[in-house]
């Protein structure tokens, strides 16, 4: 999530860290300044062909180059480069097709109807697609298949954007403050997650309607509470005296899935959906404010439900910030939310199956200053046994990561009784352990990172990428002359090296591990700092990595958000080589619409089909519901922007990139 969205300064990312020591900029700069950069910042003899300060000899292409040359570079990416943009529409590279799969308030069940932006109601929008799709995820059909052409598509709905949704509510987050009952009620309808049927016949994709297996999932969606935090009394309240029980989701941005075939869908910013007198009265406030909850929420909906309402329910917020697993193949069943993953703003939970069949789950929490995590399951997962896979989440090892300067890490184990995780620091159990995750992780000296976004394991190396979107409030006596920005405003990517990394004996269970940088964004000879591979055109360069996916052939595939506002271009989509003499090369391969963030890169597992999630469309300053920055995707004249789920496929068939 950008941190233009919810006015960040005031609530969404205000950077509660208390003490941000050792931050990762102050690593980055020990690392390169001790030149050990030279052996494996850009690993394969990359170092020969870095962008930046260690290649400053090296002249920029001028200005009216593209660098688009299918064959240009070293690169194994041969589409034609976009140029950089800032426009109403959005843009692929030549020889591709975007076709738009499915909009905010499509029907979604058999009986919803179409969205009437002038009608609109909560019970409708319960039934229709949501707002503000972020991840996505595809799932063959039938259930164990590896086809491509036929599946479930899951997606989320991270948060709602009123002053776009609603006529007559005026622009940006003061909207958000001033809606109706009715209003926040679809809001509330707008929020969590819908799985749709998808099916490609002749080339095209489409939703099948009338699937029974179509589901939507919302902020009132019944979910179970499991691991060490269920039932404890920090999560009970009077509609759940036991604390076992929650209604709904919130703000859900990424996510990931398991080896059993489940979603893991991410809770981030749930803040701002809390608010009252209390926020910082109780014994809950030292936590609160580590959360980032204030007396003003962002959304209005305790105004209209006691739930949300802080001096009501003060519980209530410990129910939220959690990873959430749920089948997409049978509708009926309970989401359950995960607690032994631990409560902070989860952009994500991505797996990896280390060589003694334990799973690590990886994540990161989005917010400046805060931390990258690791979850690392008890027993081995069973391919032969589904049952015994259900609950295999709720036992198991939360890890916080501490990056050292010579390259080498630590994973932090976040268990009770261990260090300071104690009852003289007010961790009486597991429970407040996992609660209060965030603490717990600085008390044991995780690194504060720059807004820890995707964590992403390449299936081809086994290397896990860590997507940093930026953080601009890194001080002056962090710069030097290896990474010379004292506001980090493009972001970087993080590499991290599990022991075995390359073979099958991979070891994500592993306690300590190797880092690197894969590359630093912002544009070359502009941006002091950037670094890239040499060959970058001036249409190669991007500013603030959010999501990431890799293709079949372990290539990545990074997609921004903040980029407008950043650099000056629209957000989209950037793909490179991880090994070899392409390695860190990125070529633009599709931009969005002004005011959207590109989330949720998914390739079908042929490579043939790669689906994004097009977020808020419009949300640029002054754009409202009544007259709007852009009208993407339908461009018809009174209908709003629709964020979106689309196609790209290559003319003529064939894999993508």
């Amino acid at each position: 999530m950008a941190d233009h969205e919810i006015e960040p300064v005031e609530i969404e990312d205000i950077g509660s860290n208390p003490d941000p020591r050792r931050a990762i900029g102050e690593l980055i700069e020990e690392r390169l300044s001790r030149r050990t950069a030279l052996r494996g910042l850009f690993a394969a003899g990359a170092a020969a062909v870095l962008t930046g300060p260690a290649a400053a000899e090296v002249p920029a292409r001028p200005a009216h180059s593209t660098g688009n040359s299918p064959e240009a570079g070293p690169s194994s990416l041969r589409f034609p480069e976009l140029r950089h943009q800032l426009a109403e529409g959005d843009a692929v590279a030549e020889g591709h097709s975007i076709q738009t799969l499915i909009r905010w308030g499509d029907p979604i069940l058999a009986d919803a109807p179409e969205l009437d932006p002038a009608a609109q109601t909560p019970e409708a929008q319960a039934r229709q697609f949501g707002y503000n799709c972020d991840y996505l995820d595809f799932f063959p059909l039938p259930r164990g298949a590896g086809g491509s052409d036929h599946g479930l598509l899951v997606v989320n709905h991270e948060y709602a954007s009123p002053g776009l949704m609603f006529p007559g509510l005026g622009a940006g987050s003061q909207a958000r403050r001033h809606v109706s009952e009715q209003q926040a009620r679809i809001e509330m309808m707008a929020h969590g997650g819908s799985v749709v049927e998808v099916r490609r016949e002749a080339g095209a994709w489409s939703v099948v309607r009338e699937s029974h297996l179509n589901r939507r999932i919302t902020a009132e969606t019944p979910m179970r509470l499991s691991g060490p935090a269920a039932g404890h009394p920090r999560l009970r309240t009077g509609a759940d005296p036991e604390g076992l029980t929650v209604l709904g989701m919130l703000n859900n941005c990424a996510g990931g899935n398991t080896p059993w075939g489940t979603v893991l869908t991410c809770e981030e910013n749930f803040n701002l959906y809390f608010g009252g007198e209390s926020a910082e009265t109780g014994p809950e406030a030292a936590a609160r404010r580590r959360y980032g909850i204030q007396k003003q929420a962002s959304y209005s909906w305790g105004r209209h439900e006691p739930r949300f309402d802080l001096d009501r329910e003060p519980n209530e917020p410990n129910r939220f910030g959690w990873v959430v697993e749920f089948d997409p193949y049978d509708p009926e069943s309970m989401p359950v939310k995960r607690t032994a993953l631990g409560r902070f703003k989860h952009e994500c939970c991505t797996h990896a199956v280390s060589k003694d069949g334990r799973v690590a789950f990886y994540g990161g929490d989005d917010e400046r200053f805060d931390h990258v995590y690791k979850f690392v399951t008890a027993c081995p997962w069973n391919p032969a046994d589904p049952a015994a896979n259900r609950d295999l989440l709720d036992e198991g090892t939360l890890h916080a990561a501490r990056f050292e300067a010579d390259g080498t890490m630590r994973w932090l184990p976040l268990v009770h009784g261990e260090g300071p995780l104690t009852a003289a620091n007010g961790f009486a159990s597991q429970a407040d352990v996992v609660i209060e995750a965030r603490r717990a992780a600085g008390l044991l000296g995780a690194t504060p990172m720059d807004r820890p976004e995707d964590v992403e394991t390449n299936p081809a190396n086994g290397r896990v990428y860590v997507m940093l979107t930026n953080n601009g409030r890194r001080t002056a006596e962090q710069v030097n002359p290896a990474n010379p920005r004292p506001r980090n405003i493009h972001g970087h990517v993080v590499e991290i090296i599990p022991p075995g990394a390359g073979t099958p004996e991979v070891d994500h269970a592993a306690m300590e591990a190797r880092w690197e940088i894969f590359l630093a964004a912002g544009k070359p000879g502009v941006d002091p700092g950037a670094q890239y591979h040499r060959a970058t055109s001036d249409e190669g360069w991007l500013s603030c990595p959010d999501n990431c996916a890799f293709d079949s052939r372990g290539r990545i595939w990074i997609s921004t958000d903040g980029a407008a506002e950043n650099a000056g271009v629209a957000d989209g989509l950037y793909a490179a080589d991880t090994v070899g003499r392409g390695r860190a090369l990125t070529r633009l391969f599709y931009q969005a619409p002004t005011g959207a963030e590109v989330c949720g890169p998914r390739f079908t597992p042929d490579d043939t089909t790669l689906f994004l999630a097009i977020q808020h469309p419009g949300e640029d300053p002054g754009s409202t519901f009544d007259n709007p920055s852009t009208r993407w995707p339908d461009f018809q004249p009174g209908t709003p922007p629709r964020p979106s789920v689309i196609a790209i496929t290559r003319q003529g068939g064939g894999r993508i990139g």
